[in-house]
């Protein structure tokens, strides 16, 4: 479920509490990152983390754009993923990837 949403954090704490939530509690990883920066001074980042389930052969991935372009840290997250062999459905465990953030950056949001 791709959602968008506003937080009071700068963009690199607000990059910082979703790490922390997503390295810490759920053992994700961070496999990429990207960062642009606007002429007129705002920022765009990318980050890419990935989580596999390796008794069920399910891959995650967790897609998290932050941006400040309006002058407020905005996020998105698109997950998604599945699973190994004939079927493959994640059975929900993308969306369950994806609260992990919005857990995290609850008491932030505007």
């Amino acid at each position: 479920m791709e959602q968008s949403y506003f937080v009071s954090l700068d963009l690199l704490a607000c990059q910082d509490v979703i790490f922390q939530a997503v390295t810490d509690s759920v053992t994700g990883t961070l496999i990429g990152t990207h960062t642009v920066a606007s002429a007129d001074g705002g920022t765009c980042t990318v980050d890419v983390y990935e989580k596999h389930y390796y008794r069920a052969g399910n891959r995650l991935t967790l897609t998290v754009i932050l941006d400040d372009f309006t002058g407020r840290t905005r996020v998105r997250c698109i997950s998604g993923g599945g699973g190994e062999g004939l079927f493959r459905f994640d059975w929900g465990a993308s969306e369950s990837f994806e609260d992990v953030v919005h857990q995290a950056l609850a008491e932030f949001r505007v």
